[in-house]
């Protein structure tokens, strides 16, 4: 017989990590549909990469790798590396993508626990910058059988103009840039869709449907998905109100790219985000400030990979200044 109270025991590492997978799931699922099985290769290319490299920094650091291995923790790096990487980039980025995320932003700063900065954003930004043509072959839903993604994936011939199509938000911002072009004109073109991009809305509300879970199972708080997602809509919003014809609305926005990713399972890194209620709100919505900026004003498409190192340089200043008083004082002092 039990008896009160009730307590329900914190869940260990290896729990939260593998509600993180469960929950991504369902995004997974509806990428596969929309653009292709390919993305199941990668998931399975970054797996197997992060689980090597985990295992080869644990032994190089006289760590025990069996305990370590079984926390999930790398494999939940890499399906966030994966899902954030265009599902045909060959298998040598994916895995060097991995590697960044693993070996330089994890263990270098001493392990799970210990990493300043969110290590698939790090990977994603590093991947960027140097292969910038790679990283922009997004195909269109539908485009391309498994057969000819997996040659592509796996060192096929590559012809960029053939299997690559722009994405919304890079069509918008290339767009606008011609003399007379408005959003609404622009989005008639075939990236667009309903919302935002053309088959990212069901990605966006299959992730969406991923963070409820994970919001009900207790594993994040409301805090920086709401924060971010508000001020997302808050900052396009107000543009859009005061120059509909130059900037989205922003519905646009949140179904586009990476935002409810982002939202609900990479902001919400528990090492390398604010950790107290408030700089969760603060650092949620600096991430979309900055990641609104640089989607309308900087060199790239999508900023919030960007967005996320940026604030979490910030991260040590925002929880100092945003911890709550210490009981039995005021203002810091006592009474």
């Amino acid at each position: 017989m039990m008896y009160s109270p009730f307590l329900r025991p914190a869940p260990g590492v290896r729990g939260v990590m593998l509600t993180v997978l469960l929950a991504l799931l369902p995004g997974i699922a509806t990428y596969a549909w929309q653009f292709g099985a390919g993305i199941l290769v990668n998931l399975l290319l970054a797996s197997c990469a992060a689980m090597a490299a985990e295992a080869a920094m644990l032994r190089l650091r006289g760590r025990a790798a069996g305990l370590a291995l079984g926390d999930l923790s790398a494999v939940v790096t890499a399906w966030l590396v994966a899902l954030s990487l265009p599902p045909l980039v060959p298998w040598w980025l994916t895995v060097l993508a991995v590697l960044i995320a693993i070996v330089a932003a994890k263990h270098l700063y001493g392990g799970l626990g210990q990493n300043p900065f969110n290590p698939a954003m790090a990977a994603y930004c590093a991947m960027m910058v140097a292969y910038p043509a790679l990283m922009s072959q997004w195909p269109a839903p539908g485009q391309l059988d498994f057969s000819a993604q997996l040659d592509l994936i796996l060192g096929g011939a590559r012809n960029i103009d053939a299997i690559s199509s722009a994405t919304a938000l890079d069509a918008l911002r290339t767009g606008l840039r011609a003399p007379g072009a408005t959003v609404d004109a622009l989005r008639q073109t075939p990236p667009f869709g309903f919302l935002g991009g053309s088959g990212w809305e069901w990605v966006g509300a299959a992730y969406l449907l991923g963070g409820l879970a994970l919001l009900a199972r207790r594993v994040i708080t409301w805090h920086m998905p709401l924060a971010f997602l508000l001020t997302l809509a808050a900052v396009s919003g107000t543009a859009w109100l005061i120059q509909p014809a130059q900037f989205a609305p922003p519905w646009f926005h949140i179904v586009s790219g990476g935002a409810l990713l982002a939202a609900f399972f990479i902001i919400t890194d528990p090492v390398s985000g604010a950790t107290t209620p408030r700089g969760k709100l603060i650092f949620g919505a600096g991430i979309a400030l900055v990641a609104w900026l640089i989607r309308s004003f900087g060199a790239y498409p999508e900023g919030l990979a960007f967005a996320v190192l940026l604030l979490n340089i910030c991260v040590p200043l925002i929880d100092m200044k945003t911890q709550p008083p210490v009981f039995g004082h005021r203002g810091g002092e006592s009474p």
